[in-house]
């Protein structure tokens, strides 16, 4: 299997590398999460010029279709970065739903500002009783006249408070984990009835509370095809999975090469602490962890595309459920080496681990994807 990287793929990883080394170091991050957005808007205008928010769309949106593996390159050189803006949200999650479902008119009015950078998007589709079921909705979307009645809750929106707009799972028919009679719906903030409580999340991101009370919408806001949105959901997600994950492994390469970094400079009784060979065996570990997730991204990344099909999807289970379970040794193995000092906020492998550990309980946590791997044939 030849893995080596094309020209081009060379090219985006040295461009996010290059930004990282040079406009992304760890004061200027804090800086930009104590700000009141969360997130640097002269950053995601870079984004945009440098083509990385619209790459991933038609030739004839502005982008150039390009497949898993920019976005796996792209997300990895994020992870080491520990890059706050809402990438996932906004192109990933907005933009894969929008260039699998928009007609022209929709993608005139949404995937044309996101890929330019002016507009940014977020997918409200989790509910609480839901857990990690996305079939599972009490939200509901009543015809009404030549338009639709919006009502529910949606939890944990992503991007909720800097988001132009929303795209919002309904149910139009079924039961309320049917996988049939799922809708989607392009919902612009500030129409009446719609209402947010927005928080900062323990990994230094931003998120919302959605509230939907009779929110009238006009035909126009459907997503799609009535009822059934939710196979498309499930190829955006998966979509999602490499991406986070993606970004775990490359904070997982920071967080162990930090870890190597300290033990070195460490002294205890006159030596340095990477001299004592209990703990060279935990930093060995902890390079093996890293490396053998990282060869399960690849994998999930080449399976997705040969197509987002069931072998894919399994092959992103496998490399999720892998991933949580690696950065969880490799995170906690950075604190404990790193002692007390671990914890303070000056120290960035708290802010790492707390990223991973975020990622660990997003789109599903280890258990979820372990059975959702074994519930596919074999």
């Amino acid at each position: 299997m030849d893995l080596s990287l094309s020209e081009e793929q060379v090219l985006l990883q040295e461009s996010v590398t290059k930004f990282i080394q040079n406009d992304y170091d760890f004061e200027q991050r804090t800086k930009i999460v104590q700000s009141d957005s969360g997130f640097s808007e002269k950053n995601w205008q870079l984004f945009a010029d440098q083509g990385w928010l619209g790459m991933f769309f038609s030739e004839e949106d502005g982008g150039f279709d390009a497949p898993p593996s920019y976005l796996m390159l792209l997300m990895e050189q994020f992870g080491k970065g520990l890059v706050v803006e809402p990438y996932i949200p906004t192109v990933v999650l907005a933009g894969g739903l929008l260039r699998r479902l928009a007609n022209a008119g929709q993608k005139a009015a949404y995937i044309h500002g996101i890929a330019n950078g002016t507009r940014q998007g977020a997918f409200a589709y989790a509910e609480p009783q839901g857990r990690f079921n996305t079939a599972d909705l009490t939200t509901s979307a009543e015809k009404k006249g030549d338009g639709w009645l919006l009502n529910g809750y949606k939890s944990v929106v992503l991007n909720g408070p800097a988001a132009d707009f929303f795209i919002v799972s309904a149910r139009t028919g079924g039961d309320q984990r049917s996988r049939e009679g799922v809708s989607l719906f392009l919902v612009d903030k500030g129409v009446t009835g719609l209402t947010t409580r927005d928080y900062p999340t323990v990994d230094s991101m931003r998120a919302s509370e959605v509230t939907l009370q009779d929110v009238a919408l006009d035909k126009t806001s459907l997503l799609g095809s009535e009822g059934s949105s939710w196979p498309i959901i499930e190829e955006v997600l998966n979509d999602a999975i490499l991406a986070a994950c993606s970004e775990q492994v490359g904070a997982m390469e920071v967080l162990y090469r930090d870890t190597v970094e300290y033990c070195r400079t460490r002294t205890q009784f006159g030596q340095p602490i990477s001299n004592f060979q209990v703990l060279q065996h935990r930093m060995v570990d902890m390079f093996i962890e890293h490396e053998q997730a990282k060869s399960l991204m690849y994998m999930a990344c080449l399976r997705l595309e040969e197509g987002r099909t069931e072998e894919g999807f399994k092959a992103v289970s496998a490399f999720k459920s892998y991933a949580d379970k690696a950065a969880r040794f490799v995170g906690q193995s950075a604190i404990q080496l790193h002692g007390g000092m671990g914890m303070t906020e000056e120290l960035r492998i708290g802010h790492y681990f707390k990223r991973i550990t975020a990622i660990e309980n997003l789109f599903g946590n280890r258990d979820h994807h372990l059975k959702r791997f074994s519930s596919y044939r074999a």
